[in-house]
């Protein structure tokens, strides 16, 4: 199958080059609170049920907590963004990690890494909303990110411990390799009433119990969920 070859071809090691937390700030027309401005850390870093410690988050109930631990987004892709226009660096995307070499093509749902003394696994994409439109000051940021599939994604932590920037990112176990996220998002975002696709998403147990819901609810209603909002709140 050809997600089979995608998932064949997965990075297995990786270097941390940054690690990024952000206190909470003012962000956009309505000045809501936000930690998306992060902040380069050096040194061993307390790595947490809820991240990195010291990182904040302004809208708990959408960000953050034990399914969105750490966010990690690949340096690769702003090389993408420039040649579309968009000139920006890391942590432009308000992530807490940052490597090369190591994309949504390479990562599978569930992946269980070790960073430092810490245990992490791959827990859901990011679903891009209204903040990344009020970062980059463009009303079509987040459709853009959407669209690319150039999304990061998230990690729960199984065991807490320490990390560094340089420490290796290293794969210890993968328990779903026909699942990619890239083929996550192909799902999510293009094919999206894929049932068979979506059945099979809604019963995987390493993903975050909130995009199994999505899948489930996908296929209860034979409809796509409203976008607009999460997209284009203004902020």
């Amino acid at each position: 199958m050809a997600h089979d070859t995608v998932a064949a071809r997965a990075t297995t090691a990786s270097t941390v080059d940054a690690l990024y937390i952000g206190a909470l700030a003012p962000l956009g027309s309505r000045k809501v609170p936000s930690g998306i401005d992060k902040r380069p850390v050096g040194g061993p870093q307390a790595v947490t049920r809820l991240g990195i410690a010291g990182d904040h988050q302004g809208d708990t109930r959408h960000h953050g907590g034990p399914e969105k631990a750490l966010h990690h987004y690949p340096r690769d892709h702003y090389a993408a963004w420039l040649d579309d226009g968009i000139a920006a660096a890391a942590p432009a995307f308000g992530e807490n990690i940052s490597t090369l070499g190591m994309t949504e093509a390479d990562i599978c749902i569930g992946d269980i890494y070790r960073l430092g003394s810490s245990l992490l696994q791959v827990s859901q994409g990011r679903q891009p909303c209204w903040r990344l439109n009020a970062r980059f000051g463009r009303d079509d940021m987040a459709y853009r990110v959407q669209k690319s599939g150039r999304t990061g994604w998230y990690y729960r932590v199984l065991e807490e411990g320490s990390a560094s920037p340089g420490d290796p990112l290293v794969l210890q176990r993968r328990p779903q390799p026909q699942w990619p996220l890239a083929r996550v998002i192909g799902l999510l975002y293009t094919s999206t009433l894929d049932m068979e696709a979506l059945a099979a998403l809604a019963g995987l147990p390493e993903l975050a119990a909130s995009w199994r819901e999505l899948a489930a609810r996908r296929i209860a209603t034979r409809t796509v969920e409203n976008w607009d909002r999460r997209l284009n709140d203004r902020g």
